[in-house]
């Protein structure tokens, strides 16, 4: 049995190999979105192992037990000799009486030298750690065929193609409050479940809980201020409306004369007062007379409504689904490059026949067994800090100028947010966060406002486009023709000019 010194330097030997095994996993190449992935889950397995043998150390030197603090004393007393030789005799006495049966245990070293020739030469099981659906390819798209079929069938919600889908399924907030119902909760909560799952095997070193706890942050500060994208605060009267007005009823000496104020008076007296609202009109009428001159106390319960804040309620269900909302817009901003990859995959499916489909499967696959043909382990020279191609290698820098990758565009409708190369700078008017934007502005993101990255250009053009539809707005009093008696077409104003003098 090793005893707690001898544990201690296992682990911190142990811990060291990690680190170095983490180093050399971080410097090796990946040329695909395969190993890439592949690579970040061994990460993860490493880390995992180091932050447990981190732990089991922490223990270890708290010395609860004070078995550490006993070894300590017993080899730096003054017979440290005598117990050094005692435990050489026990250890020659336990090999001579049991030979080499079982007492072999390997050394660390090997266990992490076949590590680095798994890294260099995988098997199959570790070429493929981590399980996707055919659709995504392994971490190339997304699949989101499930989840497609799930909000066609939602009630009040316009059903779209896949491909139309794919470019609108995060704006959320185009969908009325009215319409999010539980239905919709249950789409929404699942459509979180997987884009939190897909990050998880794409990107297993990222932190989601912190992501999370960010986002909900962010979500109840727009709450709170009725700026979040598709819940807009409602206004005083929708206020009024639930809160009821207080109705003086020592004019009143009978439900009769109760009834002449109608249902919706009757209703608003009730809700001031907490009380049922339901009902006929005599029923309303009846139930708001008992309670003249009795105090509140003294009434039956059973007039009261079952909630005492059915409003409160309602808006905390709303709040919940606005911060489930808040995490998908987060979610599927981070996996845009996964997203813009389908959408063009599913265009080109489209064109193609399913003898071409095949082909292209075939080829792809020839293409990734040629890809992890094992190579050195050098890392790429990448001095300008250029994008790397599908080969884990630097895109040529003529390449990278040719798609416009070194310029930015910086979008202020878009809060400042910088994007790189005219491709993704035209993509982006079509996504959530430029049409957010332009919600906030209180203008339609139509192509009228195309290329438009200023907020004031936008509302000068805004303005422009309004004072055009007022001008040719259609003016009844020129434009409206009528007929006299004797078959003259004349406009509406002359026509009413005619008819006040008599002359018709």
């Amino acid at each position: 049995m090793d005893t707690v010194i001898e544990a201690q330097r296992k682990l911190l030997e142990e811990r060291e190999r990690v680190e170095e095994a983490l180093v050399k996993e971080k410097m090796l190449k990946k040329p695909n979105v395969k190993d890439q992935i592949n690579s970040e889950h061994r990460q993860v397995g490493l880390v995992e192992r180091s932050v447990e043998c981190g732990k089991r150390l922490v223990e270890l030197y708290h010395d609860n037990d004070g078995l550490r603090q006993e070894e300590i004393g017993i080899m730096g007393g003054p017979d440290e000799f005598a117990e050094f030789y005692r435990r050489l005799k026990h250890l020659k006495d336990h090999h001579r009486k049991y030979g080499g049966e079982g007492q072999t245990e390997e050394p660390m070293i090997m266990e992490f030298m076949k590590l680095d020739a798994e890294r260099k030469k995988p098997s199959h099981e570790l070429q493929n750690l981590v399980h996707f659906t055919d659709e995504e390819s392994y971490g190339k798209f997304l699949d989101l065929h499930q989840l497609h079929d799930l909000f066609c069938n939602l009630k009040g919600v316009e059903r779209v193609d896949y491909l139309t889908y794919l470019q609108s399924f995060d704006r959320l907030f185009d969908i009325p409050k009215e319409r999010k119902t539980l239905e919709y909760r249950k789409y929404l909560e699942k459509l979180l479940e997987y884009l939190s799952g897909y990050i998880g095997s794409v990107q297993p070193l990222l932190d989601q809980s912190k992501i999370v706890s960010e986002v909900k942050r962010d979500a109840e500060e727009k709450w709170s201020t009725g700026t979040f994208p598709g819940w807009r605060k409602d206004t005083g009267s929708a206020m009024a409306k639930h809160s009821g007005a207080h109705l003086d009823l020592s004019a009143f000496s009978s439900p009769e004369e109760l009834m002449s104020l109608g249902l919706d008076r009757l209703k608003s007296g009730l809700i001031a007062l907490g009380l049922k609202c339901g009902g006929t009109l005599e029923e309303r009428a009846r139930r708001l007379f008992s309670t003249k001159g009795v105090p509140l106390e003294s009434l039956d319960p059973a007039l009261f409504a079952r909630s005492k804040n059915p409003q409160g309620k309602f808006q905390e269900k709303q709040k919940e689904i606005a911060l489930i909302e808040a995490q998908v817009y987060r979610f599927t901003e981070m996996l845009g490059e996964q997203r813009a990859a389908t959408r063009e995959d599913v265009e080109r499916r489209m064109a193609r026949t399913a003898d071409e489909l095949l082909e292209d499967q075939e080829e792809e696959e020839e293409e990734e067994e040629v890809e992890s043909e094992p190579d050195d382990d050098e890392v790429p020279y990448n001095p300008k800090n250029l994008p790397l191609g599908w080969d884990g290698k630097p895109i040529p820098y003529w390449l990278y100028k040719l798609h416009g990758l070194n310029i930015t565009y910086t979008c202020e409708i878009c809060g400042n947010a910088t994007y790189r190369g005219p491709k993704a700078f035209q993509r982006h008017f079509s996504e959530w966060r430029h049409a957010h934007g332009m919600r906030c502005l209180g203008i339609p993101n139509t192509a009228h406002f195309a290329n438009v990255i200023n907020i004031e250009d936008a509302r000068a053009l805004w303005e422009k486009i309004k004072m055009g539809k007022v001008e040719d707005a259609w003016a009844a009093e020129n434009e409206e023709e009528y007929e006299d008696s004797i078959g003259n077409v004349v406009n509406k104003k002359t026509y009413e000019d005619l008819r006040r003098q008599g002359l018709l």
